[in-house]
C-alpha cells in the first residue's frame, strides 16, 4: 500500500472540515489533517476498508455518509476531561453555590439541578455528584440530580457505564475513593466503577451545543460548560451562552473553564460573581436584557 493511499484526498479532508465546523461548530485545519486521519484509520478498519482514503470515498462517494456522521462525529470530535479538573469550581460549588442556592427561600429548589453541559466520559457529572452527596451525607437538607450531555456517542456509553481506569480517578480525595468508587473484584483489572447511589442520580444524553434550542428544563441551578467553548468561534461562543443562560433559574450559575474566561461577558441576563463563574440575574432583571 502506498503511503498516499493511507491519506485523505485533499476534497475529502475539505468536506469533512466543512461538514464538522457546520454540525459541530469545531474548525479543522489543515494542521489538524493528520491528527483526523490518525483518528479515522480506526474506524475505517472497524468498517472493514483498508486505508483511511477509502473511508473519505465511503462517505463521499459511495454514499454512506448518512449512516456514517455519528461515528464521524465521534472521531472527530475531542473529548478530554478527568476528575476534579479546575477544582476551584467544586470548592466553590460546595462553599458558594449551594449554600447559596438553598438559603433562597424564594426560590429554593426542591432538588438542586446540575448540568455538565460537555460531559464526555462523565468525569465531571460524577465529581459534582461527590461533592453534592458529601453535603448531603453531612446533613444538608437537599435532593439532587445531575445531565450530562455530551455530542458524541460514545463517550456517553462510557459514562452511562462509570468504569475507569485506577489511575483516572488519581485526583479524588482518598475519603471520596472510599465512598464512591467500587474496586474491580477481578485483581487482574485495575478498574473502579462509581457506586449506584451517584450513578442513579446522574442521567446523560446527547446534545449538539450547536442545535437551535435544547430540550431540557429552564430551572437549571448550576451549568458546567468547561473547555469546549474554546473550539467554537466568538459568535457561536456566545450564541451557545445564551441558550444556556436560557436554562438557568434566577441565581443560577454558568461555570466555564478558565481558558474561556471572558466569553460570557456581555452575555444579558448573567453578571460575572468570580473568574469564569457567572450568576443568573433575578428575573425582572433577566427579563429587561432580554
Amino acid at each position: 500500500m502506498s503511503d498516499a493511499a493511507d491519506h485523505l484526498a485533499d476534497r475529502h479532508f475539505s468536506a469533512i472540515a466543512a461538514i464538522i465546523e457546520s454540525r459541530v461548530g469545531i474548525k479543522l485545519p489543515a494542521a489538524k489533517r493528520t491528527m483526523v486521519e490518525g483518528r479515522l484509520r480506526k474506524r475505517a478498519r472497524a468498517l472493514g476498508l483498508s486505508n483511511v482514503s477509502h473511508y473519505g470515498a465511503h462517505l463521499f462517494e459511495q454514499g454512506g455518509l448518512d449512516d456514517e456522521l455519528v461515528h464521524l462525529i465521534d472521531c472527530v470530535t475531542t473529548n478530554k476531561t478527568d476528575f476534579f479538573r479546575e477544582p476551584s469550581h467544586f470548592e466553590f460549588l460546595r462553599n458558594v453555590a449551594v449554600p447559596q442556592l438553598q438559603q433562597r427561600k424564594d426560590t429554593r429548589p426542591a432538588s438542586l439541578k446540575i448540568w455538565s453541559a460537555a460531559s464526555s466520559t462523565g468525569a465531571e457529572a460524577y465529581t459534582a455528584a461527590m461533592v453534592l452527596q458529601d453535603l448531603a451525607n453531612a446533613g444538608a437538607p437537599m435532593r439532587f440530580s445531575i445531565l450530562g450531555t455530551d455530542i458524541s456517542t460514545e463517550v456517553l456509553r462510557e459514562a452511562d457505564m462509570a468504569i475507569y481506569p485506577s489511575a483516572f480517578v488519581a485526583p479524588v480525595p482518598t475519603a471520596m475513593q472510599q465512598r464512591y468508587l467500587m474496586r474491580s473484584k477481578d485483581p487482574r483489572q485495575d478498574l473502579v466503577r462509581v457506586a449506584p447511589e451517584l450513578r442513579r442520580k446522574v442521567r446523560f444524553e446527547r446534545l449538539n451545543l450547536m442545535d437551535e434550542s435544547y430540550p431540557f428544563d429552564r430551572d437549571i441551578d448550576v451549568i458546567f460548560c468547561r473547555n469546549v467553548l474554546i473550539y467554537f468561534d466568538g459568535p457561536t461562543q456566545k450564541a451557545v451562552i445564551r441558550r444556556l443562560v436560557s436554562h438557568l433559574r434566577p441565581g443560577g450559575y454558568l461555570m466555564l473553564g478558565h481558558s474561556e474566561s471572558m466569553a460570557g461577558s456581555g452575555i444579558p441576563g448573567i453578571q460575572q460573581v468570580v473568574p469564569t463563574v457567572y450568576q443568573a440575574c433575578p428575573a425582572a432583571l433577566r427579563r429587561s436584557a432580554a
